[in-house]
């Protein structure tokens, strides 16, 4: 029985630095380091138009996921599969909203164990007043540095991945 070590595992005659070295050429680690880096940076951008209107992040993607849904109501579970919190992070998210009288909770009519959360009028305005500067910060650090057919692009590529990764994030959705 051979006892193998790293170096056993690289490529024939190819020292570990080499190969170590050429996977972090790759192209994959760059087009991920990107996107963490980019998504990290408009974040950091955005974060601090929210709190100008009294909302987290997270808040106001509820806000608007809620906004963009036909009936303006999703299922508790939907909302957590549409963005990155789980089902106890969103219910506390929502909690907060519901405590401002921002979003509601209402029973499910196709399921008595589920509960939907809808925003109401006051939601509505709240994203009113947030969404002009959102839609600012968003051309000027986003949209305006790509031409439209990038935007096209990239859109159509986002959704691909998105759909590969986190095929439940379209529940209960049209976006």
């Amino acid at each position: 029985m051979t006892n193998h070590n790293r170096a056993d595992l690289a490529e024939p005659d190819t020292p570990v630095e080499e190969t170590t070295a050429s996977r972090l050429c790759d192209p994959r680690i760059t087009a991920i380091g990107l996107l963490i880096e980019t998504t990290g940076g408009l974040n950091a951008r955005l974060a601090a138009q929210y709190a100008e209107h009294n909302l987290s992040p997270a808040e106001f993607e509820v806000l608007v996921r809620l906004a963009r849904t036909p009936s303006q109501a999703l299922r508790m579970s939907d909302l957590a599969a549409q963005t990155q919190l789980t089902t106890s992070g969103i219910t506390r998210v929502v909690d907060r909203l519901e405590r401002d009288s921002l979003v509601e909770r209402r029973a499910c009519p196709t399921d008595r164990r589920g509960s939907l959360a809808a925003i109401t009028k006051a939601g509505l305005a709240r994203l009113d007043a947030v969404l002009p500067g959102h839609l600012a910060l968003v051309d000027t650090w986003f949209t305006s540095q790509l031409t439209p057919d990038e935007l096209e692009a990239l859109l159509k590529s986002l959704r691909t991945v998105r759909d590969a990764v986190r095929p439940e994030a379209t529940a209960g959705a049209e976006f």
